[in-house]
């Protein structure tokens, strides 16, 4: 029986009976949680009403709330209701007009049958519908059968030629469901696997952020990305990772290190996936012998590259390039508390979880039993000097520009009115050095007379020099 919706009922009141249906994701996973024995999840819902003219479809649904209308060649209307947006459309019929996941010709209308409509999507295990408020099934191509078996098949062999992000598609429910492609899927997809060219990068990203944050084991989707022959179309640089041998503390090759190191961070948090996966993908092109000079300088550059070429973010690119630049720390417990301050300096305290949390998924991608315990060690001396709340930017100083300006124009070393140059700077970070060997002195009192310090041994730099 379907998880009800909020709107569920309200909708049924509203329309004809016998023209409500809920479609797709919402369906199969409530067959999925049924045969594994849990709970079906509340989730957001797409609807599809049969019978029903637009124009009288907005009429009763314009009571419930905003009414959107979105689409060019076929109309969806988005209902919100209380903060909530469902997707609510009439049934449509698709034909591939072109290469792209965009070029189609539709059809859409109350002459359109549900099944139709059913038959346009991407795989048989999707192609289901609930009519409400019976809850009667609706599954004219098996996908009920499909899921059963744990299985991803495809309706026509031309599924991935007519929309090719489909191939992406695929990848994400077979890591997020562990299902297994069927021989003719597999096949057809190795087939069209160019044509993912014809996507836009952020429909590829939106699906690999999907896969990412999803799949417990994003690598079973990747590995069927490589072995369909579409990965090299995304991200060839994986790809150079293949077969290439490590030294002796590491048991795969770099490809299978860095599934197993993405596989061993748990599914959520994006950045730290993406870390995990790219930590090590400027091995191939560094090694030497058994040694990947500069690997992580290199790496980090590649992965920036990897990640703008799909637009990600520009925040998203910037804290997994630092991660992946700054992942072979050494873990030294002995290092002295200046030394511990300036680690986390220049890791930056927001990043630190993150840091360790890849080191912790690195060690158990090596494919070897962990050394010792020196990483927690570390760790546990790291979070004791956090939280001690010792400064760790030059804005955590008890003193800042306005008082290094002010000291400046006292000296008559720059004029009334004057508003900063090269030497606040300087002067702040001096004594931002100075905190953090002895945090104690930072207090007003004492910055200010160690600035005087400063500025009594410091070359004369005249503002118009600079």
């Amino acid at each position: 029986m379907t998880a009800a919706h909020p709107l569920d009922a309200r909708l049924a009141a509203l329309l004809p009976p016998g023209s409500l249906y809920t479609v797709g994701g919402r369906v199969r996973d409530e067959i999925r949680a049924q045969i594994e024995g849990r709970e079906a999840p509340v989730a957001d819902s797409d609807y599809v009403v049969t019978g029903v003219r637009l124009d009288d479809l907005l009429a009763r649904l314009r009571p419930l709330g905003r009414l959107d209308l979105v689409g060019a060649s076929f109309a969806v209307i988005k209902l919100t209701v209380d903060g909530q947006t469902v997707d609510i459309a009439l049934p449509r019929r698709e034909r591939s007009a072109g290469p792209g996941h965009r070029d189609f010709d539709v059809q859409g209308g109350p002459g359109v049958s549900l099944h139709d409509d059913l038959g346009r999507r991407d795989f048989r295990m999707n192609m289901l519908a609930r009519a409400l408020p019976s809850g009667l099934l609706v599954d004219p191509y098996g996908g009920e059968r499909d899921i059963r078996a744990r299985r991803i098949d495809i309706l026509t062999p031309e599924a991935f030629r007519e929309d090719p992000l489909r191939m992406l598609r695929a990848a994400q429910f077979a890591a997020r469901f562990e299902y297994a492609l069927t021989p003719a899927t597999r096949a057809a997809m190795v087939e069209a696997a160019p044509r993912v060219t014809s996507v836009s990068a952020e429909r590829i990203a939106d699906e690999l952020i999907k896969l990412f944050t999803k799949a417990e084991r994003p690598s079973i989707g990747l590995e069927l990305l490589r072995q369909t022959g579409v990965l090299v179309y995304v991200w060839p640089e994986l790809l150079e990772g293949v077969g290439v041998e490590q030294n002796e503390w590491h048991a795969y090759d770099v490809w299978n290190h860095g599934l197993a190191t993405l596989d061993a961070t748990p599914p959520g948090d994006l950045v730290l996936r993406l870390a995990a996966l790219l930590h090590d993908i400027g091995k191939p092109r560094t090694k030497q012998g058994a040694h990947f000079y500069r690997h992580e300088t290199v790496g980090g550059e590649m992965a920036r590259a990897m990640l703008m070429r799909l637009r990600f973010s520009n925040d998203l690119t910037e804290v997994t390039e630092h991660l992946v630049r700054q992942h072979m720390y050494v873990a030294d417990p002995e290092l002295s508390d200046a030394a511990l301050r300036r680690f986390i300096r220049r890791i930056a305290p927001t990043n630190i979880e993150r840091l360790f949390a890849l080191r912790a998924a690195d060690i158990v991608g090596s494919g070897l039993p962990k050394r010792d315990d020196s990483n927690e060690r570390f760790q546990a001396r790291v979070w004791e000097e956090i939280a001690r709340k010792p400064p760790f930017s030059v804005r955590d100083l008890a003193v800042d520009g306005d008082d290094v300006m002010a000291a400046l124009v006292r000296r008559g070393a720059a004029p009334r009115g004057f508003r900063g140059d090269q030497r606040v700077g300087a002067a702040l970070q001096w004594l931002f050095e100075q905190v953090t060997d002895e945090p104690e002195v930072n207090e007003r009192t004492s910055l200010l007379r160690l600035l005087e310090t400063y500025l009594d041994e410091a070359p004369a730099v005249s503002a118009s020099e600079t």
